[in-house]
């Protein structure tokens, strides 16, 4: 079959799917096309002009280059297309946003039939790079449309030439009542569709309510865009593909550029922090405002400059638009074209010998206290060049390392062709295959070919499946007190502090090697005491929002939701001789508080024993075959360098805190869970167990995740060892690959064996939710850091907690009282063997065979 008829069969087969749009043309189909475009006399040329201005990906796609060639060779003279002049060319190669087309439109200055329209292309394009030279080389040379283009770009007339915010929007109210997660917004169990975004937009809300899509459709006949609106909206993961699809539903489409929209309103009582900054960096408007008045089908006027929401002719709602910024971000279309924007117009205004632009809102900058810095205010001030930053200013800190999963990483790629990006700026980019490991669909196979080469061409490290997850490993990648980021909301660093984003935002920080960040305000966890017998870390994890809870500063309930924690910094002090690993289980879970980042005080005893480690197994890595080795080898010389001038950021005496939380080791003394089916629904294992409300039988047991480590897989080992098999159903994940060769060579495999265990590979496994998952409606005890709905299996009940009360639920298929729990647990960790039992990989300390058998694939 021609093209033609290909691509119609497709385009057919797509709408029967539900009314999709059909796919972009891949680089072969492109280059088809063009032939079609070369002939003499072009067969059905309005729809293969169609196809070529609408349905090619821009930026540095392999298509776009092929059409960007095209486009060149018509400009300069090379081949004659009848339907495509000189000129027309020149205006396709205009609406392909930066990459493949900037140095043809730079090259079509010099030519003065297409110089004018080349210049008016040029002024509205921002992603230029380095072909700024190359303009400001040909305007100092005396070419009048380069200086023309570098006028316009010091005028800032790419954002000038856009309309502004609308003072009044019209839009009818889709309300979600109570919590939205990104699971309802961005099913994990159809992750491997993300990238596909008009098809993973079908799965919205499908398990959150009847009928979504067509509810939507409905509402849309009333002749309004829709607003998505809700209690609590975007807890959970940073999904970038959760906003996606409200676009895709309740957006605008984007002229050339296939099967993306921006735009849109999202309004929520409270917006997670993460899911807040993508809505912007994506073009969505997002408004904090009470939503109380607001019902499915309203009809309502939002007055972004007001600061009102108006239903019937009154106001039902009040709102301040913040950060300030936040119109010219929309204007922009987005945060993160803003930043870019912005860049190119201070660049140009240097070139001309111009001042500062005045055209953009300065971001509000609060006043300075005179009080002493944080911890992660210090980061932040290092990050920046200066000694601290305090909340509320609006800084763009370096990003030292940046990670990306793979359920992410295909709209990461897609992020980054955009970008029109071909090297990385980030000093370390980390690409792991963790989330599809265990049960890879076609298209996770497919990602695996193609994602590698194109992370390592632009110098990022690729880990590979089986490898284990993705933080586990990223952690070992991480330089003290530096900053980063990280596609996934459980990136938060053990060591230095990482802010979680969205794929967009993650594509830019990877490609520019630095992040926009509004600085939060921090809240101070301050354990004391000591550790109790039987007490755990997880218990301390779990501590956290018990005593928020206890002091008034958080509640369950989800309507008029209190949650210290959302949108700010959590800092522990207390603890300052825990392991690099340890320190990981408690800010990992800085995610299910919805805070913007955590950092640990840790003394410099246990990191030094960190970094030691993994220089070993970064050059072990480099040994093995692992790209991009000139990075990898970068990283290590820098913990090296660490190591030899070490020094740790510590907070000033009369450093501010939004809240201070105390925790005294000395009154816990018993396990804390999280309940059915909330991470803030803690309450100690006594208190579950005089509640008839929560179910105490155990049908499946979970350990694994990032929140786990080896030690916590031996100590499940010890307790199970000789009992037989499990009555509850038992699942074993270990975080990475090393963990399980040297679990294996230690044993504890066959004790798993021979409790009945299902031992996955390393991996994400049931915590992701996207792979296999627990029988339908079974109440489950779980390692993993979430336990939403649905989550890790249909209608499940999912009980949070530590792998040592994991292990006696699955032995007594219940959950234990506590006198069963102290009599277990102690008797099978001793004061003897604990020492044994939690003890870290260290890979510095073992032989160079065992590093090989460890890290070899």
């Amino acid at each position: 079959m021609s093209l033609i008829a290909d691509y119609k069969a497709h385009t057919q087969e797509r709408l029967n799917e539900g009314g999709l749009p059909p796919l972009a043309l891949t680089a072969q189909q492109t280059a088809e096309l063009v032939e079609l475009l070369k002939a003499d006399s072009v067969v059905e040329a309005e729809y293969l002009l169609d196809l070529f201005k609408n349905k090619i990906n821009p930026g540095v796609d392999d298509a776009a280059y092929v059409k960007a060639a095209f486009l060149n060779d018509i400009v300069q003279g090379n081949v004659a297309c009848s339907v495509i002049s000189k000129t027309e060319a020149i205006e396709i190669l205009g609406t392909m946003m930066g990459g493949y087309n900037v140095s043809p439109l730079v090259e079509a200055l010099k030519i003065d039939e297409v110089a004018q329209a080349a210049a008016e292309q040029l002024k509205n394009t921002i992603l230029v790079y380095n072909s700024f030279n190359d303009v400001k080389e040909l305007m100092d040379a005396g070419n009048a449309k380069a200086k023309e283009v570098i006028e316009s770009w010091a005028n800032a007339e790419w954002f000038t030439n856009k309309p502004e915010l609308e003072k009044e929007i019209t839009l009818t109210v889709y309300k979600i009542p109570g919590e939205t997660n990104t699971d309802d917004l961005s099913p994990a169990t159809v992750a491997f569709t993300r990238s596909d975004i008009p098809l993973h937009a079908t799965a919205m809300l499908q398990s959150r309510m009847e009928k979504p899509l067509e509810t939507m459709a409905s509402l849309k006949q009333k002749g309004h865009p829709l607003a998505y609106v809700g209690d609590v909206v975007g807890t959970g993961s940073s999904r970038k593909s959760g906003i996606n699809s409200v676009q895709w539903h309740m957006g605008r489409d984007i002229p050339g550029v296939p099967n993306k929209r921006t735009g849109g309103v999202v309004i929520g009582s409270i917006i997670a922090p993460i899911f807040f900054n993508t809505a912007e960096d994506s073009g969505c408007l997002p408004i904090q405002a009470n939503v109380d008045s607001l019902e499915t089908g309203d009809v309502i006027v939002v007055k972004p400059y007001d600061g009102v929401i108006e239903k019937d002719g009154k106001l039902v709602s009040e709102f301040k638009l913040a950060p300030n910024t936040l119109t010219d971000e929309m204007r922009a279309g987005g945060r993160i074209p803003l930043i870019i924007g912005k860049g190119l117009t201070a660049r140009a205004r240097e070139a001309l010998g111009l001042s500062a632009s005045t055209m953009f809102i300065a971001p509000e900058q609060p006043a300075d206290n005179g009080k002493g810095f944080t911890q992660a205010q210090k980061m932040v001030g290092r990050a920046c060049g200066v000694e601290g930053i305090k909340p509320g200013m609006y800084v763009e800190p370096i990003a030292t390392t940046v990670g990306s999963q793979d359920t992410t990483g295909p709209m990461t790629r897609d992020e980054i062709k955009e970008l029109a990006a071909l090297s990385f700026g980030a000093d370390m980019v980390m690409q792991s295959f963790c989330h599809t490991a265990a049960y890879p669909k076609p298209a996770d196979i497919k990602l695996r070919h193609t994602l590698p080469d194109f992370i390592n061409s632009r110098g990022g490290v690729t880990l590979r499946p089986g490898d284990g997850v993705i933080h586990s490993w990223l952690n070992r990648l991480c330089l003290p007190d530096t900053v980063g980021t990280g596609g996934d909301s459980h990136t938060r660093f053990p060591i230095g502090i990482s802010f979680p984003a969205g794929s967009g935002l993650i594509a830019f920080a990877g490609v520019t090697g630095m992040m926009p960040l509004t600085m939060p305000e921090s809240v101070l966890v301050k354990f004391k005491g000591e550790m109790q017998p039987g007490i755990t870390l997880r218990d301390l994890v779990n501590a956290i929002p018990y005593y928020a809870i206890k002091q008034g500063l958080l509640t369950v309930p989800k309507k008029n939701k209190k949650n210290i924690f959302a949108g700010k910094i959590i800092e522990i002090q207390g603890l300052p001789d825990l392991k690099v690993e340890q320190a990981f289980e408690l800010s990992d879970a800085s995610a299910e508080r919805s805070a913007a980042a955590c950092s640990v005080q840790l003394n410099k005893e246990p990191i030094i024993e960190y970094l030691s480690s993994n220089i070993a197994l970064i050059e072990k890595m480099i040994e093995e075959g692992y790209e991009d080795a000139k990075t990898l080898q970068r990283r290590a010389d820098k913990m090296r360098d660490w190591i030899k001038n070490q020094e740790l950021l510590e907070p000033d005496a009369d450093a501010e805190y939004s809240a201070v939380i105390e925790i005294n080791l000395d009154e816990i003394k018993e396990p804390i869970l999280a309940c059915p089916n909330d991470p803030d629904d803690v309450a100690t294992l006594s208190e579950i167990l005089a509640d008839d409300n929560r179910p105490k039988k155990i049908d499946e047991v979970f350990v694994g995740s990032c929140m786990t480590n080896i030690g916590l897989f031996r100590a499940l080992g010890e307790v199970l060892k000789g009992e037989g098999v499990a009555p509850a159903k038992l699942w074993i994940a270990p975080p990475t690959k090393m963990d399980e060769a040297q679990l294996t060579e230690e044993g504890y495999y066959s004790i798993f064996a021979a409790a009945g265990a299902r031992m996955e590979i390393p991996g994400c496994s049931l915590c992701m939710g996207n792979q296999a998952q627990v029988n339908e409606g079974s109440v489950v005890f779980s390692t993993s850091t979430r336990n939403f709905d649905n989550r890790l299996g249909k209608n499940s009940k999912v009980y949070l907690g530590s792998a040592e009360v994991a292990a006696v639920a699955a032995l007594l298929g219940r959950l234990p009282t506590v006198e069963e729990y102290m009599e277990i647990v102690p008797n099978k960790i001793t004061e003897q063997n604990k020492d044994g039992v939690y003890k870290y990989l260290n890979f510095h300390q073992v032989t160079a065979e065992q590093l090989t058998n460890l890290v070899h694939s």
